[in-house]
């Protein structure tokens, strides 16, 4: 199952609202995003390129979990408390995108229930999407017979 982009998860209306906030931002490729555990600000839909999300695994590498590309939300931590990043993000190409201030997309959320509704049904939808994409990873990394074992 793909992520939910924010065009097939929010009615025209919501969208073009949301469209009104951006700013457009280019990452060179092998910029980091962001890390684990700093404070979630921001979010970005990609318009062109890709970025990796990783997670930090104490005792070795830090883990590749999945790669987003056209369309997918980057960074779903800007709406739940306590708003840090719960992974990182690296951009693997360069990466062309759509830059939302957290600050501005809960108000105007908050100023109008129904795109709020839509906005954190979304983004849910895609943190879901995003913890089963780092479960599999990360057992097909680390479990003894990979993701597909019976526990």
């Amino acid at each position: 199952m793909n992520t939910p982009t924010m065009l097939r998860a929010l009615a025209a209306d919501h969208r073009q609202r949301l469209m009104r906030l951006p700013r457009q931002v280019s990452f060179p490729e092998g910029t980091r995003l962001f890390d684990e555990g700093a404070r979630a600000d921001r979010f970005w839909i990609i318009r062109t390129g890709s970025v990796e999300l990783d997670t930090y695994v104490p005792g070795r590498r830090t883990a590749a979990i999945e790669t987003l590309g056209h369309d997918e939300l980057v960074g779903w931590s800007w709406l739940f408390a306590p708003r840090v990043w719960h992974l990182g993000a690296t951009a693997t190409t360069l990466v062309r995108a759509y830059e939302f201030d957290a600050t501005a997309v809960r108000s105007m959320c908050q100023d109008d229930p129904a795109l709020g509704r839509a906005v954190t049904q979304w983004v849910g939808e895609v943190l879901a999407h995003r913890l089963r994409s780092a479960r599999t990873r990360l057992l097909d990394l680390y479990a003894p017979f990979g993701a597909g074992s019976a526990v």
